[in-house]
This record gives structure tokens, sequence and C-alpha cells, in this order.
């Protein structure tokens, strides 16, 4: 019986990056080894258990043998006689298929049948061995790792090998849990845009997400896009929200806000008239088929909607700015409005040439926003039943007295000069 590292922690260390987590495998063991030794059994497809001190997973060695489609049609074979190299053959990339000894310092030999040591070297992104087409999970794993690892390049070889998979359709099987969980994963990386160029490259992204996929080739205004193509707009919306450590709501939303682009009809590109209420119609349709968490999903159709208004905000009178807030219900839930407009500082910067230009929008409307939440409904309402009025018209009082708040605070901004309200 005999324990490895093995994995990400092998991996990372090699890399010099901090190793958070670590994986261990357990070779010559029995389930019935591990309880005696006091090991928590946690796995259902599979044999892993919980560390009786560190609670860090071990796995026993096994063996997996494809027996239907998708990433759950596995048979999954577990023995003493499973030795380390055959559980490391089972793993998605060479450069996670290396293992070390328990007590491993970072610079003693490791355990590396399959090159994974040359492939970190070079800078590579290589598939194990055929069976990487048995898990058609495996192909959102590397496009993620890609956009983790920027400046690794994918094999021709496992380039050609996604390729066939998504011909043969095993990316149709792909359950929308899972299909989510990697994309989010991806999504949180340094640079999320080299996640769906390797997943356009390998023909996935039109199977996954092909609103997504058809924004390439599709033309904008190059007076206001100098990049031209949306796709590549939209990449760069992404990479910038990246590079502000934007949540991941508001990675989505800027992943999502362009959709209705590609609907556009030819004859009146590269114009995009109406463009933001298809991209909600589209976004919506699109994370109901993902399923994607209430968070991302509400923030993604704002910033779908209202993006353009944003974007149109400064000079618009007062009322307007109280109508784009309460469109964007920012009285109820501020945060989620900060966070549109840090998607919408993203889309303004996301365009060739302008991604230091500045965005006044953001702080201006957060400063209007708490210009407008100053004003006390409770007084208002009760300013209103004395004079009895009731339900429609203490709403119509409260917008009046939020549009008298928000015309102060644009008259003191301009009173002030133009560098108030600036970020």
């Amino acid at each position: 019986m005999k324990t490895y590292m093995v994995g990400g922690a092998v991996r990372d260390r090699l890399l010099g990056l901090p190793v958070n987590d670590h994986d261990w495998v357990v070779v010559g063991a029995t389930p019935e080894a591990m309880l005696a030794q006091g090991f928590v059994p946690v796995g259902k497809d599979f044999p892993v258990f919980l560390h009786p001190r560190t609670h860090e997973e071990y796995a026993l060695a096994r063996t997996e043998r494809k027996s239907g489609r998708g990433y759950r049609g596995f048979s999954i074979a577990t023995s003493p006689d499973v030795t380390l190299e055959q559980d490391l053959a089972r793993r998605d990339l060479t450069i996670n298929a290396m293992a070390a000894p328990v007590n491993w310092n970072g610079s003693d030999p490791v355990t590396d049948p399959y090159g994974g040591q040359a492939d970190l070297q070079a800078r590579v992104l290589r598939h194990v061995t055929d069976a990487f087409r048995e898990d058609p999970v495996r192909i959102l794993r590397l496009a993620r790792f890609a956009a983790r690892f920027q400046d690794f390049s994918v094999a021709p070889e496992t380039v050609a090998l996604m390729r066939q998979m998504v011909a043969d359709g095993e990316v149709d099987a792909l359950v929308p849990e899972r299909v989510w969980q990697e994309l989010a994963r991806g999504l949180m990386e340094a640079r999320p845009s080299r996640m769906f160029e390797v997943l356009r490259d390998c023909g996935a992204l039109a199977r996954l997400l092909p609103e997504l996929d058809r924004l390439w080739g599709v033309p904008q205004r190059a007076d206001y896009h100098p990049e031209v193509d949306t796709g590549i707009h939209v990449m760069m919306v992404l990479d910038r929200a990246a590079e502000l450590d934007a949540a991941l709501p508001v990675r989505w939303a800027c992943l999502a806000h362009d959709l209705g682009k590609g609907t556009t009809p030819a004859d009146v590109l590269p114009r995009h008239i109406g463009h933001e209420e298809r991209s909600v119609e589209l976004a919506r349709k699109l994370q109901q088929r993902l399923r994607v968490p209430s968070d991302c999903a509400e923030l993604a159709l704002v910033v779908a909607a209202e993006h353009g208004n944003i974007h149109r905000s400064p000079g618009i009178a007062p009322a307007a700015v109280v109508r784009l807030l309460e469109r964007c219900d920012a009285f109820r839930k501020p945060e989620r409005f900060g966070q549109a407009l840090l998607a919408c500082q993203c889309d303004a910067q996301g365009r060739l040439g302008l991604q230091d230009k500045p965005y006044p929008q953001r702080a201006q409307l957060l400063r209007l926003l708490a210009a407008a939440q100053a004003v006390s409904t409770k007084e208002v309402a009760e300013r209103a039943a004395r004079s009895g009025r009731q339900g429609a018209e203490i709403g119509a009082m409260v917008h009046e007295a939020r549009c008298q708040a928000v015309a102060q605070m644009v008259a003191a901004d301009a009173a002030a000069g133009p560098a108030t309200g600036q970020p």
C-alpha cells in the first residue's frame, strides 16, 4: 500500500505556483484497508476517502472503461493490482498525469510515464492517451486550463481529437450543470477568452453556446468599435473584466451582453438597432438551458437590456436617470446595480485602443443613485397620507422626490465643474 501526490499539486509545484489543494492516490489498497486506518468513505461512483486528520481526499488507484455516451458513461475498476501508471493513464492531460512521493520536496524525481514535465517545459496542453475521447468534459477542462495557463498552446493532435469528439456527438451528451460548472470556473481564470478560443477552434462552442459562436464575423460600426468583429469585442470585454478582477456574475454578464447582434439582419449591418431586446431574449433562453444561477442570470439580463442606456446616461434629464435606476431595480438591489455598471465599463473599454479610456458613467450614476436613495420614502408616504393620497399616488410622489434629489445633485456637480463624478 503506497500513497502518492498526483495531479494539479505536482503540476503547480513544478511550475513554481502556490499549491492550495492536494490530490492523493493510494496503490495496492482495498476499501477495507482504508477503513481500518480510519479513513472515511465519501465517493459514490468510485472509492474515495477522507483522511482522518487532514480531511483531504484519497482515491484508490483505478482504471476506467467507456460504457456509454457522455461523461457518466464509464465503468470503474479498482483493485490492489491497479498500478500507478495505469491510474495516471486515465487522466486528461500529460501535465496532470504525474505523481510524487508523500513527502516530496519539489526537486526529487517524479513518476512521469507520459511526458508531463517535457510538456510543462514546452508549454503544451496534450492529452495522455486516446482514452481522452471517452469523456467530453475533458474538452471543457482543457479549454479552462488554456485560460489559466495563457502561454500554453494546445497540441495539434489534441485539437484534432477534440474536433473528432465534437463530430461524433460526444459534446451533445453533456448535462447542463456540468457545462455551467466548467464555464464558470473558466470565466474566473486570468484570460477567460482563451477558453472560448479553444472551444471555438474545435467546434464545441457552436454546439454548447451557438448564441455566442455566431457573433464572430458579425461587423459593428468602426467608429464605435475599432475592432469591428463582434466576437472579438465580446472577448475583449470579458478579458477586461478579468483584468479588473470582476466577480463571476459580472463576467457572465459581459459574455452575454451582445448576443442579439448575432441575429441582426444582414441588410442593416453594421448597425444593430434593437439588439438589446434580442440580447435579453437570447440570454434568457441560454441561461434556462444551462441552468445558470440566479445572481449571474439576473445581472446578465439587466446589462443586456440597459448597457446602451447606461453608456448614454451623461447629460440625460434627472427624470430619465431615475427611470433608468428603476428599470435596473437599483433601489432594491444597489449592489447588483454596481456590478452592472462595472460590466458596462468593461463593455466600453473592451474595444481596440480604448482599454484605458475613462468611464465616468460608473461613478456618476453611483452618485446619483446615492442622492435618490437619500430620499426618505417613509416621510414621503406620511406626507401623502396627510393629503389623502394612497396607492399609486404615493409611488408617484416618491418618484418625483427622487427626481428632485437627482436634479439637485446634477446642478451641484455642474456648479462644481467637470471633474465632479469622474472616476
